[in-house]
């Protein structure tokens, strides 16, 4: 079992915010009220858009029933990295990635996921998030553990379209509003014996640090 701190207090969007405080601290406060007023691209509201996503997907996890067990801001490893959302209930095990495009035009075509126009690794990144998060749960669990990948779009106000989800169903893009119907939807993987005993481990911070 892993050891260190307990993950099932933390806040989501907790990392980004973070982030986004240290960008305003160090970007000044006069600066940060003109880049505000301005609609500057900074670090600093980048990060904040981010949060604010991450904030817009919990609130619809929340509505899970009963069975289904939700983790925020999961630190991995030692060089700042995090996993937007760990869910586990009886359709598995997923990485949920919340990207927050407010006006933003989305496309995704299998592994390609186009940002107003522009290519971006959305889809590997999320890939490779769900295999690090199932080596490390299997690690300390006692039993294989699958993960899979979600991608949760929020926002995209300029237009959402999925013509075909990633081939090798590994992961998954669906909109922030469609996030809970598609976990309902899963067949049941995991009894709740299971679901308990990879909680009880994905919810140490000491099984993450790798």
């Amino acid at each position: 079992m892993g050891s260190g701190r307990d993950l099932s207090g933390v806040r989501a969007g907790a990392a980004a915010r973070e982030r986004a405080l240290a960008e305003r601290q160090a970007q000044g406060t006069l600066r940060h009220i003109f880049a505000r007023v301005g609609g500057a691209k900074t670090a600093e509201r980048a990060w904040r858009i981010g949060a604010d996503g991450e904030e817009a997907v919990a609130r619809e996890l929340a509505r899970l029933g009963p069975r289904w067990r939700i983790l925020h801001a999961v630190q991995v490893g030692e060089r700042g990295a995090d996993i937007d959302h760990v869910v586990i209930g009886p359709g598995g095990v997923f990485t949920v990635n919340s990207k927050h495009h407010p006006t933003a035009s989305i496309w995704v075509g299998g592994d390609t996921f186009m940002v107003n126009g522009t290519r971006v690794p959305y889809v590997r990144k999320a890939r490779h998030e769900a295999r690090r998060a199932s080596r490390l749960l299997t690690e300390h669990v006692g039993f294989p553990v699958h993960a899979s990948g979600l991608i949760a779009v929020v926002g995209a106000r300029g237009g959402f379209t999925v013509k075909s989800q990633p081939a090798d169903g590994a992961v998954a893009v669906v909109p922030r509003r469609g996030i809970t119907r598609f976990l309902e939807s899963q067949p049941q993987r995991l009894d709740i014996r299971e679901i308990d005993a990879v909680h009880e481990v994905a919810r140490r911070s000491g099984t993450w640090r790798r």
